[in-house]
């Protein structure tokens, strides 16, 4: 900073105010010192800058997921589901124009203390928090300790925090309607984890749309948002009911595994049995038959989660906010 102000031919206090953006520099004086930090090639000391502003600059999102029954990891979930992607590029989008970082942070129910320690020594200003499971701490916890945040969902108990989400009710009763439309009367689901608000929305507005229509029973089979899970339960929730003609897939993922197996079974999509997913994720385009799926703008919904966290950090003591968003159907090959 010395050589800077030496190079403008200003104070070294000058030469502070420019670089923290102070609006009492003159213009003329503000080129100047700007190009003679290009000319020296300076960049300041983040960590020195953190400590008189108490900025890191930085932000978590945390993806804090619960123990399931099947054998796939919780790591290789978090790195091979499409929606995880999309939630970090639709976050980094948002935060990289302000120069903030996003520090991902995958943990489960064993490593709680261990990422609550890490948010209270200051690494990070806030936290897009991935996380709707019933049993969850950590959004009480966030919220107990005042860390800002946001949620990527609903919180599955009353709490005070901000949340950005879907119309999870909507997009069920979208895929009702059109395979509704199709013919299809003999419909079921497999529906995501009961123990989180978007599995039992997306349950409860297919079931409570379709019932309005006549048609009160409607079999379903809890999945668990994976591949594996999805094809395991369209095997059994076929061979109880062989004679379903419409399948609604409450993730794209399990729509993957769950045309596996349909196809193992001899059933030819669309024409004995259509599917509809729910995400509009890659896994959608994966999918053979192209998969018909309700579209969640998730990046959108991503950098909408970064925007008020950001809001959050600049005025501590903001009311929560929550904001949701519409999802659409995109109709393909399957439905």
């Amino acid at each position: 900073m010395d050589q800077v102000a030496e190079a403008a031919g200003v104070s070294r206090a000058t030469v502070s105010r420019v670089i923290n953006g102070a609006p009492s520099v003159d213009a003329k004086i503000r080129e100047i010192v700007q190009r003679a930090i290009a000319d020296t090639g300076y960049v300041p000391n983040v960590a020195a800058r953190s400590l008189v502003t108490r900025k890191s600059n930085s932000v978590a999102l945390v993806i804090s997921e619960p123990d399931r029954p099947y054998d796939t990891s919780f790591l290789n979930r978090v790195f091979t589901d499409p929606y995880f992607g999309r939630v970090t590029a639709g976050a980094t989008g948002a935060l990289r124009p302000h120069d903030i970082h996003l520090v991902i942070i995958p943990t489960d129910s064993t490593d709680h203390h261990h990422v609550i320690r890490y948010l209270r020594q200051g690494h990070v200003d806030g936290v897009l928090l991935i996380s709707s499971h019933e049993a969850d701490p950590l959004p009480r916890q966030l919220h107990e300790l005042g860390i800002p945040a946001v949620i990527s969902a609903r919180p599955a108990s009353p709490l005070a925090a901000s949340f950005v989400d879907v119309d999870q009710r909507l997009g069920a009763r979208l895929a009702a309607e059109h395979l509704l439309g199709r013919g299809c009367r003999r419909l079921a689901t497999i529906s995501g984890p009961l123990d989180i608000p978007s599995g039992s929305d997306r349950l409860d507005g297919f079931r409570s749309y379709l019932a309005g229509r006549g048609i009160p029973d409607v079999p379903a089979v809890e999945g668990d948002f994976t591949r594996h899970g999805g094809e395991e339960c369209a095997r059994r929730l076929l061979t109880a009911h062989p004679d379903i003609d419409g399948l609604f897939v409450a993730s794209d993922l399990m729509a993957e595994g769950a045309l596996r197996a349909v196809q193992d079974l001899g059933r030819r999509v669309p024409d004995d049995l259509a599917v509809v997913g729910f995400d509009d994720s890659s896994a959608a385009l994966d999918c053979r038959p192209l998969l018909t799926t309700i579209r969640q703008p998730v990046e959108e919904m991503a950098a909408e989660m970064a925007e008020v966290l950001m809001a959050h950090i600049a005025a501590p003591g903001r009311l929560p906010r929550s904001v949701t968003f519409q999802p659409t159907l995109v109709v393909r090959e399957s439905a």
